[in-house]
């Protein structure tokens, strides 16, 4: 498998930046470090400097929530044209692809996910190929490696993406992996900075993915530990600032040093587990499915078993970049703010 990792000699132009999904809750962030990055470098020419960040999305934020050095545009990742006359108008020169919609077994039908991720992501590829811009940055997932019963301990780079067709946001992640190896192909000088990213905590983030956390008791099955690597959402939002100007460009998993198991996670919540066996709860979903209490089918049991977990070697020692809080210090800091907050149940994950 070609990880396209190599060294990119700096340029002395100014970068003009594009971000798709800025409006989100990593867009936001990754615009606030953006911002920052872009003051500090600013006074080093002929090193790379930021001149233009845009920020796109389907809906702009409120007058009072806009960063001053930000143009914001409205731009729906599913239009192609609207890209094209995007990146035209602004003359970008690197592209950061966030835009995402994520199934969460509710309110999200799955054939817009699919719009929005792979479709999306396809068009943003071939405009970024079609129109000369230097760099495209994206963000995949964990998920796109799969959740398979042989998972090796520790997933790397290199390992078999095999995300798996029962789960959507698995399988169009998986997809747009495909197609960004496509793209490595069709456009050669396009440089590439990919990352696969483990589960994004944060103070603010609220997501329906991991309702088991909500729970007096924690939902564990036998015979598997389903571990979870964490990353702080600052953490995330510097990698892709950093990969802006980097010398470095590939592909790279994302995520704080360590892993938690689900016993882990119960106590430092100070909750109780209930663990059951697989078949117990692939019953209870398949009931729940057929009364349309949940869109979760059977088959996803795999998710809560057979999670990847993450080694973030590569980020480090080639990317250069180690995060600032291991899996169990963003955790902790996650906690400690539901704590604060008064709401002691509620997670929130990307992948």
């Amino acid at each position: 498998m070609n990880l396209q990792r190599s060294k990119v000699q700096p340029a002395i132009d100014e970068k003009r930046v594009l971000i798709t999904g800025g409006a989100g809750f990593l867009g936001r962030s990754v615009l606030s470090q953006l911002v920052t990055h872009a003051r500090k470098r600013s006074s080093h020419l002929p090193s790379p400097s930021i001149s233009c960040i845009v920020s796109s999305d389907i809906e702009l934020p409120k007058s009072e929530d806009r960063l001053d050095e930000v143009t914001y545009e409205p731009c729906d990742v599913t239009e192609k044209t609207q890209v094209q006359e995007l990146i035209r108008k602004h003359r970008i020169t690197t592209v950061i692809h966030l835009a995402s919609k994520v199934n969460n077994g509710e309110s999200v039908k799955e054939e817009d996910e699919y719009r929005v991720d792979v479709i999306g992501t396809r068009n943003v590829i071939a405009v970024c190929g079609e129109t000369g811009v230097e760099r495209l940055i994206v963000s995949s997932s964990s998920a796109a490696y799969g959740y398979h019963a042989d998972n090796p301990g520790w997933m790397f780079e290199g390992d078999l993406l095999r995300g798996n067709d029962e789960i959507s946001h698995s399988r169009h992640k998986r997809m747009i992996e495909e197609s960004l190896a496509e793209a490595r192909i069709l456009y050669p000088d396009l440089e590439q900075t990919v990352f696969r990213i483990g589960t994004v905590l944060g103070e603010d983030m609220e997501n329906q993915v991991t309702k088991i956390f909500s729970t007096r008791r924690i939902l564990a099955i036998y015979g598997s530990d389903s571990p979870f690597v964490f990353v702080w959402h600052t953490d995330v939002a510097r990698v892709f600032a950093q990969a802006v100007d980097s010398q470095e460009s590939g592909i790279y998993n994302v995520a704080g040093d360590g892993a938690l198991t689900i016993y882990e996670l119960a106590e430092k919540m100070g909750k109780k587990t209930v663990t059951v066996p697989a078949w117990l709860v692939r019953t209870g979903l398949a009931i729940g499915y057929t009364l349309r209490m949940t869109n979760h089918t059977p088959t996803q049991i795999s998710f809560l078993r057979y999670r990847p977990v993450l080694s973030n070697r590569a980020l480090v020692e080639e990317f250069g970049y180690l995060p600032a809080k291991t899996s169990a210090e963003a955790f902790d800091a996650f906690w400690e703010s539901r704590t604060r907050s008064g709401v002691h149940g509620q997670l929130t994950m990307s992948d």
